[in-house]
């Protein structure tokens, strides 16, 4: 019967031109030359088609041969020629609605004459919770409801409506979900119930999976407590009551396991209530029972029976990890609460004996901890602890045994951060007499080493990590930190001289490079090197032009910490420079002095270092004074000459140790001659000035 209805709502509300145009149909219009019309047009949900410079044309509803002459009436208030114009059916597709309880509910697009599954599969499938047996069909203003799970059980197509244009497919949701959507599997479901509170039974309480179950004809009361799971280990299996037609019946499920008699078993019916309740340990008087309380992993009353103060706090399941066990409390009828600190007592020998005898009617209280994201020291006691404080990322207390070393100490604290000095780490033993002792980490990382090497720690004692400073030269008060011992001096013409940290792996060139390097008065052929520890006065003279010139690493000398570097500049002392080194340039030159002089020098050299002559020199004769061994000897050069004719007058021998004079022009014979008839001149003009008065 139910069939033939479906049969007869299907003729009944077919539209009468199925073959006419709908949404969801895809036409191709003709129109050679015009590249807009090469792609198909789809009709939308409101039978329309948009035309490029036309706009929307509605031909939902029309044939096919009425669809084309009104679309080509409208192409010709803007197209000439449509004497090709052709209008065709490229595909056809119906357009339904889906909604309801599916994954994507909107407009879905099937083709002609499909049924309600090809309708959900594109809507994205049922959602977990759908109503399958009252699925509606919505035609207008007619509404079929239609059971799909049939249809499922039976892969009957006849069980469910054949869709057309516009239909509506709407999917309930079942109604044990409630009113509140979660997110839940099958296994959730069932485990929540079957079926709804008339028609099934409601079962809570102290059950595994609590809910609405579905009545099966001659269940008990056993049937339906197994139906939720079963009881939880907190369920008083006794008091079980059963409402069944309005009359209440309570069920001892223990006696019943104990007995085997089910006479006293309350009937079950589809809309009984089963309710399973929380056991209730009643409050003991206090006769017999010791009462643990606080931050301990099971409180409660525990029976005395002998058991001392370790005993009871093991029966409440020990301290939690908040438990403050320093300041834990004992509170009596008739006296003062007795204060315990557990930590202290620990470490004594005989432990019971230094806690107090329990007594029935007394309450063990274990407080919480003030700020539980606070570090605790008081956890561990000074002897079994090791310090760690200075240039670390986690400075601080830490808890020690004979298992862990230096490594693990450092580890734990986080490291040593960027600015660490790891060449001069201090360990200050507390124990004995007090000593410190250093430790380069910085050339055991380095270089590697044995482990039997690394400091051996104990508890008590204090590790010390310094921090190297910023910048001698912007933050000098942070040279505190940096030991004398393990800093190199530079002073002279640097970029930045100061104070600098050093260890076994840095260099002369390594300090240099570190104080901005020389500046460009330095003289790099005269550094000299004080050596502080090696136990004598020793200094040390590095010529760092040659290295530079050389390449020969033998030219630098060793550099340990406490030693300090000083590089003059050039012009600074004559005292350094030997006289058998330089050559002595006076006279009329810009600028005279004593200069350094090689034999690949020549006094053309040594004038343009010394800037030039002036304008009052008496280039013609320079004069040049060669040292000599057999006593010293002077010749004259003209400077003059040599510049006119330098294949005819070749340049004077020039060694280091000699002295060049170059004189002025007032010092020549001409120009004395030149200034005699000057001044006799003047003379003879005087005289007959006067006699001509």
């Amino acid at each position: 019967m139910h069939r033939l209805w479906i049969i007869i709502f299907c003729i009944w509300i077919a539209p009468a031109f199925a073959n006419n145009l709908a949404p969801g149909d895809s036409l191709y219009l003709q129109l050679p030359g015009e590249s807009a019309f090469n792609e198909p047009f789809v009709i939308d949900d409101l039978g329309q088609i948009r035309l490029p410079e036309v706009g929307a044309v509605k031909v939902s509803g029309l044939s096919l041969a009425q669809a084309q002459t009104l679309i080509k009436e409208r192409l010709s208030t803007v197209y000439r020629n449509l004497d090709e114009f052709a209008l065709s059916i490229q595909t056809r597709e119906i357009r339904v609605a889906v909604l309801g309880y599916v994954e994507q509910p909107g407009i879905v697009s099937i083709p002609p004459n499909s049924h309600v599954q090809l309708a959900l599969a594109q809507a994205g499938g049922l959602r977990p919770g759908a109503q399958l047996d009252k699925f509606q069909l919505r035609r207008g203003d007619q509404v079929l409801v239609f059971n799909y799970k049939t249809y499922l059980d039976s892969g009957d197509l006849s069980k469910i409506p054949t869709l057309q244009p516009g239909d509506e497919v709407f999917v309930p949701v079942s109604a044990v979900l409630g009113n509140v959507e979660v997110d839940f599997d099958a296994a959730t479901l069932m485990d929540q119930g079957d079926a709804d509170e008339s028609q099934g039974l409601t079962i809570f309480g102290e059950l595994i999976n609590p809910g609405t179950y579905s009545y099966k004809e001659g269940m008990t009361v056993i049937d339906a407590i197994m139906r939720a799971g079963g009881v939880t280990r907190y369920a008083d299996v006794t008091k079980i009551r059963v409402i069944t037609n309005d009359v209440p019946h309570r069920f001892d499920l223990r006696a019943y396991l104990d007995t085997g008699d089910s006479s006293n078993a309350p009937p079950i019916l589809p809309s009984s209530t089963i309710f399973v309740p929380i056991e209730v340990k009643e409050i003991s008087d206090g006769g017999r029972s010791i009462y643990v309380m606080g931050e301990v992993q099971k409180p409660g009353a525990f029976e005395s029976s002998g058991a001392n103060f370790l005993d009871l706090l093991a029966n409440a399941g020990g301290p939690t990890r908040y438990a403050d066990t320093t300041k834990i409390k004992v509170f009596r009828d008739n006296g003062a609460p007795i204060d315990i600190n557990l930590v202290t007592i620990a470490n004594k020998p005989n432990v019971s004996a230094h806690l107090p005898k329990l007594n029935p009617g007394d309450v063990l209280f274990v407080p919480e901890k003030t700020d539980v994201n606070e570090k605790s020291w008081l956890k561990i006691s000074p002897d079994q602890a090791i310090k760690i404080i200075g240039a670390v990322h986690h400075p601080g207390r830490y808890e020690w045994s004979s298992e862990m070393g230096f490594l693990d100490l450092l580890a734990h604290a986080g490291g040593p951060i960027e600015r660490a000095n790891l060449a001069q780490i201090r360990i200050i033993h507390t124990k004995g007499t007090g000593t410190v002792d250093y430790f380069d980490l910085d050339r055991f990382l380095q270089q590697g080493g044995d482990f039997s090497t690394l400091p051996r720690l104990q508890a008590g004692d204090t590790v010390v990590i310094d921090e190297l400073p910023h910048d001698p030269t912007d933050n000098k008060s942070s040279w505190v930190r940096q030991s004398a011992k393990d800093s190199i001096y530079i002073f002279g013409a640097v970029g930045a001289p100061g104070r600098y940290a050093f260890n076994q792996q840095l260099g002369f060139l390594d300090i240099v490079a570190a104080a901005d390097g020389p500046n460009p008065n330095a003289d790099l052929r005269n550094i000299k090197i004080s050596h502080r520890t090696s136990g004598a006065a020793r200094v040390s003279h590095i010529n760092l032009q040659r290295y530079f010139e050389t390449g020969d690493e033998t030219l630098i000398a060793q550099v340990v910490p406490g030693d300090v570097i000083y590089i003059p500049e050039r012009r600074g002392d004559w005292l350094e420079k030997k006289p058998d080194e330089v050559v002595r340039l006076v006279g009329a030159i810009k600028h005279p002095g004593r200069y350094r002089f090689s034999d690949e020098m020549s006094i053309l050299d040594l004038i343009a270092e010394a800037g030039g002559t002036t304008e009052q020199a008496w280039i013609d004769n320079i004069m040049i004074v060669n040292k000599s061994c057999c006593g010293d000897r002077a010749h004259v050069f003209s400077l003059k000459d040599y510049v006119h004719h330098p294949s005819r007058y070749p340049l004077p021998l020039l060694r280091a140790g000699d002295t060049v004079y170059v004189p002025f022009k007032d010092e020549s014979g001409m120009e004395i001659a030149r200034q005699w008839l000057r001044d006799a001149l003047g003379v003879v003009t005087l005289v007959v000035l006067g006699a001509s008065l």
